[in-house]
């Protein structure tokens, strides 16, 4: 990768915000909806980001969740590139021992040639799933070792990226299209970019690994926010500059929704804990509406887990939301902060990022 790949890492702060800010899209599917609708919403959204000066917009892959319409990350990347112009996207992460380094290759090669220096590859080690499909992903019941081969799959995803296996190597002949062989054809030409590689995680191991490499890393707050400190400082304590990055740069995922009232968030926040209780304890299904959560008779032991959650999701009034975020901002030491807005409505999630643009005085823009 071109030593300019820092650039295409590094966010720009706008407003009064602490860092630079950016959206974590699950395309959630509310009971009601349809996966248009939750699609349409994420069109809505890329739109609102982007004239709003959020930096980057990321799809996270997940399956087997019928709350969560994501499982194919480059097709829904391919359909926002066409329905945006200047915001960066990418994936949050694709899993990638769920698929072969070559496909991913020519996925995100195909992404960079429809969006030119606005695609990121962000890479998780975790399924993004239960264990039975994951096997049916993988066509395999030996899970770990996928995980356990993570960096010799990142390794050579990276080499089909640049296109630079040493020579003798078995795939010495193959190359990723679209992708750099294109620049060494007769009258080739090639854009001078590719997606920058991220590391995703929610424990020490890839906050390990990006150190190691000298890439970004990204780190899944939202759920996991007891490890975030721990994780950033082994990242950073162990960072080794690279022709990638000469210093450390983590974002970390944040839950966060906005309302114009406060009671209204916090229907909202339990609706979206009362669909973690389900698909935490094997009942997936649609996120239910504010109206079914409040019906719903909680256990002891689903109140003490709903608290728990909840206690990590930054909600409430736009001010309250803005403290909370800068907050979590001043703690941690995030150099980006990715917010992901988990609700039943579209509308919701919609006005929750226009409400968290207004508080930091982000800048709307034609």
């Amino acid at each position: 990768m071109s030593t300019d790949a820092a650039g295409e890492i590094r966010g720009t702060t706008r407003g009064t915000a602490p860092v630079p800010l950016s959206v974590l899209d699950l395309v959630t599917v509310g009971a009601g909806r349809t996966a248009s609708d939750a699609l349409r919403t994420s069109v809505d959204i890329a739109r609102l980001a982007e004239t709003r000066g959020y930096h980057r917009y990321w799809v996270a892959e997940h399956h087997s969740m019928p709350g969560v319409a994501s499982s194919s990350p480059a097709v829904i990347l391919a359909h926002l590139a066409a329905h945006t112009d200047r915001i960066r996207l990418g994936s949050g992460g694709v899993m990638l021992p769920n698929h072969a380094p070559l496909v991913i290759a020519e996925q995100f090669g195909t992404l960079e040639a429809m969006a030119p220096g606005r695609v990121d590859l962000g890479l998780g080690r975790a399924p993004g799933t239960d264990g039975a499909t994951a096997a049916a992903l993988r066509r395999s019941d030996r899970l770990h070792e996928g995980a356990d081969d993570f960096p010799q799959q990142l390794v050579e995803l990276t080499r089909f990226l640049d296109d630079d296996f040493p020579d003798g190597h078995p795939y010495g002949r193959i190359h990723a299209v679209p992708g750099p062989v294109q620049a060494t054809s007769p009258g080739g030409v090639q854009s001078p970019h590719r997606p920058p590689v991220w590391l995703l995680g929610s424990s020490g191991f890839s906050a390990r690994l990006a150190a190691t490499l000298g890439l970004p890393f990204a780190f899944a707050h939202h759920f996991s926010a007891q490890n975030t400190i721990p994780a950033l400082d082994l990242y950073r304590e162990n960072f080794r500059p690279s022709e990638v990055l000469d210093e450390p740069y983590a974002l970390i995922g944040v839950s966060a929704l906005a309302t114009d009232d406060e009671k209204e968030a916090r229907r909202q926040v339990l609706a979206a804990a009362l669909n973690m209780v389900r698909l935490r304890t094997g009942r997936p299904g649609l996120v239910p509406t504010p109206d079914e959560a409040e019906a719903y008779d909680f256990s002891p032991m689903e109140e003490e887990f709903v608290a728990s959650w909840n206690s990590n999701v930054v909600h409430g009034t736009p001010d309250a939301v803005r403290a909370g975020l800068d907050d979590l901002q001043k703690r941690t030491g995030a150099d980006e902060l990715m917010i992901t807005a988990n609700a039943h409505g579209g509308d919701v999630r919609l006005r929750s990022y226009e409400l968290i643009a207004d508080a930091y005085g982000l800048p709307a823009t034609a």
